[in-house]
Formats: structure tokens, sequence, C-alpha cells
């Protein structure tokens, strides 16, 4: 270990303890799912993939696309597990560049299962970035990052929303889901979200803005809407491998025209 290792954790090569990884074997650019699986789907996507490994929920794979570097690497569920992937990323990689590739609900009756949703910025409802600064922070998306995900998305024409995300610290209990024993103390109330334009809710988006903003990064975010919290309708198994392509292949793609 090294003289820092409580804090750090990295062992004598310079590995980061949660993400198994060192100097060198990230791309500066860097897409962050939550799925594990689809890892799996953006593996396919790349031309030629030089480094793969996985540590715990940290699976991470680092290739080439469209001629520039970039790695895709799951981080599981939640602001915690974002929190862990982001500084360490940023301990191995100078001004990391980031974008999620995640899954979302949807807030607003025309966003369809299936369809993309770019964030403009989040409502931070976790609480995992307060540690770092006040509630009142913005938690705001790059805004290269945001133009290219909206020119990338139209050159695959793939249908797509531009908008405000709110990020949840659960699924159940903050997401408004009662089930069985298992009540929220308060009613979480969606129409309230749905009255103030909010596009989707997740569990990852503010706090990876919110730290990229306060650490030198640059970051976005585009999920694929897996249900209509409103409609309640949800996505089918044909139409969700289709939709996290699509997502992939956007951010992807966006990555290769940004300049850094």
């Amino acid at each position: 270990m090294t003289e820092e290792s409580a804090i750090t954790m990295a062992d004598d090569e310079g590995r980061r303890y949660h993400l198994g990884l060192k100097k060198g074997e990230l791309a500066q650019r860097i897409m962050l799912c939550g799925d594990v699986d689809r890892v799996d789907v953006g593996k396919k996507l790349f031309e030629s993939v030089e480094f793969e490994t996985r540590q715990r929920e940290f699976r991470t794979i680092t290739g080439m696309f469209g001629g520039k570097r970039m790695s895709l690497m799951s981080t599981g569920i939640g602001p915690d597990n974002t929190e862990i992937a982001v500084i360490e990323c940023g301990q191995i990689v100078e001004k990391p560049v980031f974008i999620r590739v995640g899954s979302c609900g949807g807030l607003q009756e025309y966003l369809r299962p299936g369809d993309l949703v770019i964030s403009t910025g989040s409502i931070a409802y976790e609480n995992t970035s307060t540690y770092f600064v006040p509630e009142c922070f913005p938690a705001i998306a790059d805004y290269h990052i945001m133009q290219n995900l909206i020119s990338a998305c139209q050159k695959l024409e793939l249908k797509h929303h531009i908008g405000l995300t709110a990020t949840m610290p659960g699924f159940y209990g903050s997401q408004g889901r009662s089930t069985g024993k298992f009540q929220p103390l308060e009613d979480f109330r969606i129409e309230e979200l749905q009255r103030w334009n909010v596009l989707n809710f997740e569990m990852e988006t503010s706090c990876l803005f919110r730290l990229a903003m306060i650490g030198g990064a640059r970051a976005g975010a585009i999920c694929a809407c897996f249900n209509n919290r409103i409609t309640d309708e949800v996505i089918g198994v044909e139409d969700k491998h289709k939709a996290e392509e699509g997502c992939l292949r956007a951010a992807m793609t966006a990555l290769t025209t940004l300049l850094i």
C-alpha cells in the first residue's frame, strides 16, 4: 500500500481500490453506465478493445471508436457508486470527460418508453454530493457535451428529448413507489415534477454533474426511458436492448467529435 493508503486505498502500482485501474488503462473520454451487462452491449460497438477488467461492480473496457480512444465503465446503482467512480477516475486521468449512459423513468406523457433524454441539468434529491457542496449548488451539464449528444442523436435519427432531470437517492421510497409493507413516510408528488417540466428521474446524474464541476472534469448524461410513471407504461425486452444500444451509440458518437 502507498503512504496515503487510508485515504486513496491505492496499491503499490497505483491501482485504485474500487476500480482496480491505474494510470494509462483508462481513456480521457469515459462513459459511465449503471448496469454491468450494458458493457457487453457497448463492447460490440467498439472497433477494437485494448484493455478489459472487472472489480466488484466496476467493469471497464478501453478501446477505439471513430478513431478516438474511450472507455466504458459500469458503476452499479446510485449516487454513492457514482461518487467512487468519478473521484477514482480523476485520480488516474487528467481532466476526464464523462458521459452517463443510463436508464430512467419518464415524467411527461409525451415521453415514450424507448425515447432518449439528454439532461441539461438535474435537481439533486440525493445527498451524496452534498458532502462536497451545499444543497443550493447547481448540477449542470457541460454545454459542449450536451450539444454533441444532441447532434449525435440527430445524426443517428434517434428520438430524443432535452431538458431537466431529477436525481433520487433510491428506487422505491424516494421515487414514490409503495410496495407491501414498505410505505414512504411522505408521498412523493410526481405531479409536481411533471408540472415543473422535469423530463425524467434516475439515481446518478446530479452527483456526476456536481463532482465534475468542482473536480475540473466535464460531464453530460443521456438516458433511455424504460418506463413512464405518468402513463404507467413499461418498455419491452426488444425495445430495451434497442434503446440501450442507441444510447451507447449516441454517447460514443458524441465523444468522437468532442474537442478535449
